[in-house]
């Protein structure tokens, strides 16, 4: 592999050559001269061996006194072993002793923290049955809450707790009983007292839009008549108390029971009753247009979403920053549920796992879904008070929702990974978020359907195209990730330092390439989580970008002289190279695929280091050339830059022909290789 054995072949060969080329006696003396030079080895060998021999003996004798020394120490140590065996039985009693209290205090301190626990359900259990017994009907349900909510998840493993829970469904059924036989009565109570109530309500009215003071005197004399002839009406005041009443008992069975039913209850006898009231007579008309109103509505629902959309635009900014962007962890089956339920996610082979486990996403991903489905809850409260078509409404969410989707929350994902700080490990995380993300929007549908009660399968349904969202999110994030991967390459080539002009390679693989494999491999076990393409995609780019800056590190113009060491040191970096490329850092490649990568350096080092110009260029242009990918500019460039080297190196002073045979060599390789790029400039 290196000239200095061929020159001394050759020295060899003239020798042998010289030996059978003279007279007759010149072997016989010949040999005899080499009897002679064995003779005299063999003398240095023997003096070699009389002057360490005296240095063997000390040795041995030294070996034999510390033996003496090693028995004592072996006594000793025996001894001091048995006296501390003995001292320490008593302390192992004590010690266990010891244990058997602080297990007592633990135990004791533990049933005083249960006790602290279950005092505060008790206390608001306790309440609820004074709210129920005094018929605070609101502030019992208020209790049931917490209870529900805050109380009973601490002490749901005792019995008590269960059958406190096992009882409210029924004490929440009698409220609801209780109140909706109020609200009866309170429906009844308005549709009596209706006329009065309005009568009212446009004599307070006609007071605060202060008509002439004719209608004034008409109205108070027909009024007047009217209380006159009609005594056993209920007087003004009486009415205004009825209605203050009435209004406050409004508010406050509102609020009583269950909402979604009684509000449903209370809407349709309301309506019931205005279609009784405002049943317009003969002599009345009120068929004014309202276009106009709609067209102002319409155009303030949109200027409602936008500023929904500003904001949701800050809650997911605020998400993305609290984000740790590793694996949610979950310790025990509490902690799995809390998060299903504010997630939808299925996977058998998790569930199948011991805890503790992780859940694949990182806390965004749960925290934006139920983000999502409160901009979903914000933009119904607006659209469901323009009185238009459950189609309708339905269309207006799932816009809306695509807006958010594709519009905000993609903005919001293309900041944040393009952020400096995020690196190679929160991209590869944001892929995993963004295909989880991408599968939850099936399910905000189905959560628009269930509150609009329109079938996805309706033909002018809109569909929630969020699908196209996190799929951009993902290719920017693959692509960021190629960009940081190449960043850290460049960094740690920065660190290399050979020294070019080595006469002798070291034997080992540069320091800073074996960093960075170590890097590289590390980087790719985290790639495993990501899909099998961008895995690959992301190995080969590393690998590429490696060689590419490897072949720059030797072509480099500022670099003047390269010597033989030097290229065999870099030929050992570029070894461990491949040797990276075949132990498949990511599955998935076939063959030497990731070998390729550095096919260009391989035939270049293998080109210098078998010295093998006249195959070169005999075969090249061939298909079949075995140095197929070495450019003839790039081999002239790194030769000339050995050339310059070998003219000052002396490592064959001794061989002064052969040193001159190989500047020939070379001048003469240079002349052919220049002759030949040449020639490709003129076809060019």
């Amino acid at each position: 592999g290196g000239l200095p054995e061929v020159e001394l072949l050759v020295t060899f060969l003239y020798t042998f050559r010289s030996v059978y080329d003279d007279q007759p006696n010149a072997h016989k003396k010949f040999m005899e001269k080499l009897d002679a030079c064995i003779r005299n080895h063999d003398k240095e060998i023997e003096k070699m061996c009389n002057f360490h021999h005296q240095g063997f003996v000390d040795a041995i004798t030294e070996l034999l006194k510390v033996r003496t020394d090693a028995e004592k120490l072996k006594v000793q140590v025996t001894d001091t072993n048995r006296r501390f065996q003995d001292a320490g039985k008593e302390v192992i009693v004590h010690t266990e002793d010891i244990i058997r209290c602080r297990i007592q205090q633990r135990n004791i301190t533990t049933v005083v923290e249960k006790l602290q626990l279950c005092l505060p359900v008790l206390e608001m259990y306790s309440k609820l049955k004074e709210q129920m017994s005094a018929k605070r009907y609101y502030s019992a349900l208020k209790t049931m809450e917490q209870l529900e909510n805050v109380y009973f998840p601490w002490v749901s493993q005792y019995r008590f707790c269960q059958l406190m829970i096992e009882n409210l469904p029924k004490l929440r059924e009698d409220i609801k009983e209780i109140s909706m036989s109020d609200l009866k009565d309170f429906l009844e109570s308005i549709r009596k007292h209706s006329d009065k109530i309005g009568e009212t309500a446009m004599k307070q009215a006609q007071h605060q839009k202060t008509f002439s003071v004719s209608l004034q005197k008409q109205n108070k004399m027909k009024f007047g008549k009217n209380m006159y002839i009609n005594r056993d009406r209920i007087p003004e005041e009486r009415n205004e108390t009825v209605l203050k009443h009435s209004l406050e008992e409004e508010d406050e069975n509102e609020e009583e029971g269950d909402e979604e039913t009684f509000e449903n209850y209370y809407r349709k006898q309301r309506k019931k009753q205005a279609r009784l009231v405002l049943q317009p007579q003969s002599n009345m008309g009120y068929g004014f247009p309202v276009n106009r109103l709609f067209d102002l509505l319409f155009e303030i629902r949109d200027q409602y979403n936008e500023t929904l959309l500003k904001k949701w635009a800050g809650v997911f900014r605020d998400i993305f920053e609290e984000d740790n962007y590793s694996p949610i962890p979950v310790v025990n089956e509490e902690e799995y549920k809390i998060v299903i339920s504010k997630f939808p996610f299925q996977d058998p082979d998790l569930e199948k796992q011991s805890f503790p486990k992780k859940f694949p996403m990182s806390q965004s991903v749960p925290h934006i879904y139920i983000q999502v489905k409160e901009f979903i809850y914000a933009s119904l409260k607006f659209s469901e008070s323009l009185h238009r078509s459950s189609t309708e409404i339905d269309d207006m969410l799932r816009k809306s929702t695509n807006l958010l989707l594709t519009r905000t929350l993609s903005s919001c994902l293309l900041n944040l990974i393009r952020k400096p700080h995020i690196g190679l490990t929160e991209l590869v995380q944001i892929i995993i978020n963004t295909t989880h993300l991408e599968q939850a929007c099936k399910y905000l549908e189905d959560f628009i359907t269930n509150i609009t009660n329109i079938s996805q399968e309706t033909v002018h349904t809109t569909r929630l195209y969020g699908l196209s969202t996190f799929k951009d999110a993902r290719h920017a994030a693959e692509g960021e990730i190629y960009t940081k991967l190449n960043q850290k390459i460049d960094e740690f080539v920065q660190l290399a330092d050979y020294d070019w002009t080595m006469s002798e390679p070291d034997g080992r693989a540069s320091g800073y390439l074996m960093d960075l494999i170590n890097f590289l491999r590390s980087i790719f076990q985290v790639f495993t989580h990501l899909p099998g393409k961008v895995a690959q995609t992301a190995c080969m780019s590393a690998c590429q970008h490696l060689s590419t800056s490897l072949m720059q590190m030797l072509l480099d113009s500022e670099l003047k002289q390269i010597s033989m060491g030097a290229v065999q040191q870099f030929n050992l970096d570029v070894i461990q190279c491949e040797l990276f490329a075949s132990s498949e850092p990511v599955p998935g490649f076939q063959g030497d695929t990731l070998q390729l990568a550095f096919i260009d350096l391989r035939q270049l080092l293998d080109l210098f280091m078998v010295w093998d110009w006249s195959t070169y260029l005999a075969d090249y242009g061939q298909p079949a050339s075995k140095y197929l990918r070495v450019n003839p500019n790039t081999a002239l460039t790194l030769l000339e830059k050995m050339k310059d080297t070998s003219k000052k190196n002396n490592i064959f002073a001794q061989f002064r022909k052969n040193d001159r045979d190989k500047q020939k060599l070379i001048e003469t390789v240079v002349k052919q290789l220049r002759s030949l790029v040449n020639g490709m400039s003129q076809h060019m």
